[in-house]
């Protein structure tokens, strides 16, 4: 299979049609090879439009919300990044390619270890991996410039807002299935937050996610 071309096909079907059109973000798409992240059993399936299983009850987006999430960011050289679930390594090998530096939290060893080991054979060196539940957040090396989500989250800890600097910007899919919200939460203020619904998506739910109060007759 001739993944150099999956590449391609992918960022002119999937990543362009779904309005990523910043360039930089194009041209890191096609630079990070994606197959390399990927469980072997699935590789061939590493630029479709699917997301695909890493074992652990735990799955990888599709390239197109990768890719979308990476505009939507406009990550900064200079910026800080906190990653609640590394999964694969793949997003965070991407943003580790445009912040300062990625500290990520992975809540399974097994794909603690993979991911480490995926990150430095790809020679990435401003990324760090840590075991633990950020399902309310991650403190430890905040504030952060940007902060993503990679599971759902029925609701959202306040604890995330918190740990925006200024300016900073949180992505997170909020809401239950069948239906979720993509929502862009910009700090603008001391204690001032935009909110923006971006799009609707249905993703995994984080481990451990915080869950709203059920009434019960």
């Amino acid at each position: 299979m001739d993944m150099d071309q999956a590449r391609i096909n992918m960022v002119e079907q999937q990543i362009r049609p779904w309005d990523v059109l910043d360039q930089g973000v194009l041209d890191l798409l096609l630079d990070v090879r994606r197959e390399e992240f990927v469980p072997q059993a699935y590789r061939k399936l590493a630029y479709a439009d699917i997301q695909i299983p890493l074992g652990h009850g735990e799955t990888m987006w599709e390239p197109k919300l990768e890719g979308r999430v990476l505009q939507e960011l406009a990550i900064a050289p200079a910026d800080k990044v906190l990653e609640i679930g590394t999964g694969s390594g793949y997003l965070t090998a991407l943003c580790a390619h445009e912040a300062h530096h990625v500290y990520s939290v992975e809540i399974v060893p097994d794909l603690k270890v993979k991911a480490e080991a995926a990150l430095a054979a790809h020679g990435i060196r401003n990324a760090t991996v840590a075991i633990g539940d950020g399902a309310r957040g991650w403190a430890r090396h905040g504030p952060y410039d940007v902060i993503i989500v990679t599971g759902s989250l029925p609701l959202l800890a306040a604890d995330f807002e918190k740990s925006l600097a200024l300016g900073g910007r949180l992505f997170v899919i909020v809401g239950e299935p069948p239906v979720m919200k993509a929502r862009l939460i910009r700090r603008v203020g001391e204690d001032a937050c935009t909110t923006t619904d971006l799009f609707e998506t249905c993703i995994a739910p984080l481990q451990n996610a915080p869950q709203p109060e059920r009434f019960v007759f």
